[in-house]
């Protein structure tokens, strides 16, 4: 399917497919735009066939142009500041980075800076490009990995439904301390606050359901640690964190869940990999993302102990 955009509007050649369905089809079936940026819409003749407005119940024909206002300038909701970016993937619609160390994802109190959510918001000032700066979903201020971001309203909300419908992939790799017996498994334990500490969590039976499958990659038996790659089914706070010192098997680093601090000073999780099929085009996107120097650094060191 053919689209571009055009100033503030996108525009779509109508597919052979989309033949005889209705703008409310393409709006309500296709997309599931909510209420709000459907009544948008509506109020400022936001939507257009071949340059006219016309009905919503029209039916659409095949090479036809569908015009949606879709673009519409916004705050950032964030002050812009310049912080080295590392873009992996960006098109009209959305935008993936490679989050380093050290940088929460957004802000978490009022007039707080160097943030992800800031340094986005300077890279799209530096396009000429006026929207509110929109994370799906967040990694812990000393977690590295990909990060996405909507560059407009419907993509932040097509994407939003499509992480709580478990359709956005996300693959992390970790170092933990012992050696798994297991190749690969899952751990299906609700997750919840810990009523004595105000940021950690732990696994408790009135928690949310939370989901980690893990696979085992390679044990370093001279540290007596694992190498594992987890993927999340859920999407609770420090979710990896809780489940692998859980089982027994806290991160290197995670001094907060019962790692130790001597051989990384931080947990040693990486958000290596996000699978999902574009929200608009339907294009199936496979990033990977970089690991951090201090992670490689880690790596090498395990590897070249283990060699020796």
């Amino acid at each position: 399917m053919e689209m571009k955009r055009k100033g503030e509007w996108l525009e779509i050649n109508i597919p052979a497919e989309w033949k005889d369905s209705t703008i409310e089809d393409v709006l309500l079936q296709k997309w599931q735009a909510p209420k709000g940026l459907l009544h948008q819409w509506r109020m400022d003749k936001g939507v257009r066939v071949n340059g006219e407005t016309v009905r919503w119940s029209h039916p659409l024909q095949a090479g036809q142009r569908l015009q949606v206002h879709l673009f519409k300038e916004e705050d950032y909701g964030v002050v812009p500041e310049y912080l080295p970016l590392e873009p992996l993937y960006e098109d009209d619609h959305l935008l993936v980075i490679n989050k380093p160390v050290d940088m929460d994802t957004h802000p978490n109190q009022e007039h707080q800076g160097g943030t992800l959510a800031n340094a986005v918001a300077y890279h799209w000032q530096v396009q000429g490009l006026s929207t509110k700066v929109r994370h799906i979903h967040r990694l812990d201020r000393d977690t590295t990995g990909g990060v996405i971001f909507a560059k407009h309203a419907l993509s932040g909300a097509m994407l939003d439904r499509m992480l709580s419908a478990r359709v956005i992939k996300r693959t992390y790799v970790a170092f933990a301390h012992g050696l798994l017996k297991q190749q690969k498994g899952k751990i299906d334990q609700p997750i919840g606050r810990d009523r004595h500490h105000p940021t950690r969590r732990r696994v408790s039976e009135r928690g949310d359901q939370a989901i980690t499958h893990f696979r085992l990659i390679e044990l370093f038996r001279d540290h007596h640690l694992s190498l594992v790659e987890l993927q999340l089914e859920t999407g609770r706070t420090h979710q990896i964190r809780v489940h692998m010192s859980h089982i027994g098997h806290p991160l290197v680093g995670d001094h907060l869940y019962g790692g130790k601090v001597h051989l990384f000073p931080r947990q040693a999780l990486h958000a290596g990999r996000i699978e999902l099929l574009h929200p608009l085009t339907g294009q199936n996107l496979n990033i990977t993302v970089p690991w951090p120097n201090d992670l490689l650094d880690l790596l090498n060191k395990v590897k070249t102990y283990t060699n020796k």
